[in-house]
């Protein structure tokens, strides 16, 4: 095949995943920074906006084991007012913007703007126990990338005044019901690794990082983290859910939905949420049972589950619950996704 037809195809297979990824538009992305007062420091923010035909063709999130997501780079953006989805990623292997681009440019896709902040020391080359552990410092980070957003010049007459939530997966969902007005138990945080089993493979890279848990300052763990200006949040398999205060959901004022993954008896007690959403005024409850945790990563490339386990990964990072395909299930999480904010903050295509 010749050069030529060869960049045909490729321009093709691009325009197809654009096609998947998008469903209702051209999807763009670009980076904006977000201060921090609280880390002293500038936050990478990913925005995935509704564009405009132009740009540079980009795929983010793609890793050995994961494929990524198609979107534009620096396209224009699309005409009009949007509602604002901010994304809070999880650790680990998910501990990126990118690793969530596949919901990012899906919800982009269809008539959000969602901005995502690189929470620091969550994953990358620069992946520290110390710092994933300190979850009551995520919820700034969001607050932060909001304050950035609302005064971007290339955002800010795009956006839907008042018409702003907050999206959470994995640990990032732990993140969005914070700042929706839960509160950690630093005793439970503190202890949260006493029992290996309770999150195996986390609390082992805790241990083996020399991280302990009941030796780290947790005079700010247990603050109010919450954020008036969201009007709706919402948590996809949020972990850990068992080092909150119960009592703290009481008084969540805004609509909250959460969406465990898995069969009800497989899902794992630091992620199971039904009795949070229970205990909030305006909670609602979902649960995906013919898919798992893992479902939260990028589609697997071809051997990836086998190179995972080479690897030592320790995770069945390609499994998922059922016979469907991550694919299917994206699109269906997705369309959850969307909905919800649709419903609250009514907005959306």
């Amino acid at each position: 095949m010749s050069i030529f037809l060869k960049a045909l195809a490729m321009l093709g297979a691009f325009s197809a995943l654009m096609q998947a990824a998008g469903a209702a538009g051209i999807v763009g992305v670009r980076q904006v920074s977000a201060h921090s007062g609280e880390r002293r420091a500038d936050l990478e923010v990913t925005v995935w906006y509704p564009a405009l035909p132009g740009g540079t063709p980009v795929v983010l999130g793609e890793s050995v084991f994961f494929a990524g997501t198609p979107a534009m780079g620096d396209a224009p953006i699309a005409g009009g007012r949007f509602p604002l989805v901010l994304l809070s990623h999880g650790a680990g292997l998910g501990g990126s913007p990118a690793a969530m681009s596949w919901m990012a440019a899906g919800l982009a896709g269809r008539g959000f703007v969602v901005a995502a902040p690189m929470h620091p020391g969550n994953g990358g080359a620069h992946r520290s126990a110390e710092e994933t552990m300190k979850l009551w410092l995520r919820p700034r980070d969001i607050g932060a990338t909001l304050d950035a957003m609302i005064g971007a010049p290339d955002f800010k007459d795009h956006l839907d005044a008042g018409k702003v939530g907050v999206l959470g997966l994995s640990m990032g969902g732990s993140t969005a019901l914070a700042l929706s007005g839960g509160r950690i138990d630093p005793d439970r945080l503190a202890g949260y690794c006493d029992d290996a089993a309770r999150n195996p493979s986390l609390c082992e890279w805790v241990r083996l990082s020399g991280l302990d848990l009941h030796a780290l300052d947790m005079r700010e763990a247990g603050r109010d983290n919450r954020d008036r200006r969201l009007g709706f949040a919402m948590a996809i398999d949020p972990a850990p859910v068992d080092v909150f205060a119960a009592d703290s959901f009481a008084g969540v004022s805004v609509p909250v939905e959460i969406v465990n993954l898995g069969p009800p008896d497989k899902i794992p007690q630091t992620a199971k949420a039904g009795g949070i959403a229970r205990a909030i005024p305006y909670g609602r409850y979902l649960n995906v049972e013919d898919a798992s945790h893992f479902s939260l990563f990028g589609p697997c490339k071809p051997g990836a589950a086998e190179m995972a386990e080479q690897e030592r990964i320790g995770d069945p990072i390609c499994r998922d619950g059922g016979g469907r395909s991550r694919q299917d299930i994206h699109a269906q999480l997705i369309g959850l996704v969307a909905a919800a904010f649709a419903r609250e903050l009514g907005a959306g295509r």
